[in-house]
């Protein structure tokens, strides 16, 4: 059985309505943990590309990539669990793994039972949640998830229906509520 229905989160992942690059997080990580991440990549089959200001370069060990001078070109892996979706991961820091998801590639059940795996293996492989804020959106208002002690991505927001994202002409983004009539 899914972890969740597309019916109940299709508000989440109309672009126009939350941003088309939710913010996915897995936050209190260290650099082990990147490095499992990493690993999980690499294990699992998953298409990844790594590369530094547009070279690309094989994917390095987590400590290297994360002790890389602030000013170094931008690091991003980018990895396809399958050859519709594309996660982006950054390394901005070691205490929270970061990636966006494309809501466009995500539509209907069947890319969101992807979406929910791939969540699931990372959760479960760190041992902690991992959570899809919408883009630009605070972490502490995570809409879905992956939780560590239930072992399923469960919504952790009330459904999103586009006529009530819609107020005043101004589109709801989780961390803000939904403008007030009045």
């Amino acid at each position: 059985m899914a972890d969740l229905l597309w019916d109940d989160v299709k508000g989440f992942f109309d672009p126009d309505l939350t941003g088309a690059l939710p913010d996915v997080i897995v936050p209190g990580t260290s650099v082990e943990d990147w490095q499992a991440a990493l690993d999980l990549v690499e294990g699992s089959g998953w298409t990844c590309r790594y590369s530094e200001g547009g070279a690309e370069f094989p994917v390095p060990r987590a400590e290297a990539v994360l002790s890389r001078p602030a000013e170094a070109e931008c690091a991003e892996l980018r990895v396809r669990p399958t050859a519709e979706i594309l996660a982006i991961f950054r390394f901005h820091s070691a205490e929270e793994i970061d990636f966006d998801v494309d809501l466009r590639e995500l539509q209907g059940q069947d890319r969101l039972d992807v979406l929910c795996d791939f969540l699931t293996a990372i959760g479960r492989r760190l041992g902690k949640p991992v959570l899809m804020c919408g883009e630009g959106g605070a972490p502490g208002h995570p809409v879905l998830g992956f939780d560590v002690g239930r072992d399923r991505v469960e919504l952790l927001a009330e459904p999103l229906v586009a006529a009530e994202a819609e107020t005043c002409g101004r589109a709801w983004r989780p961390g803000r509520p939904p403008a007030q009539s009045g």
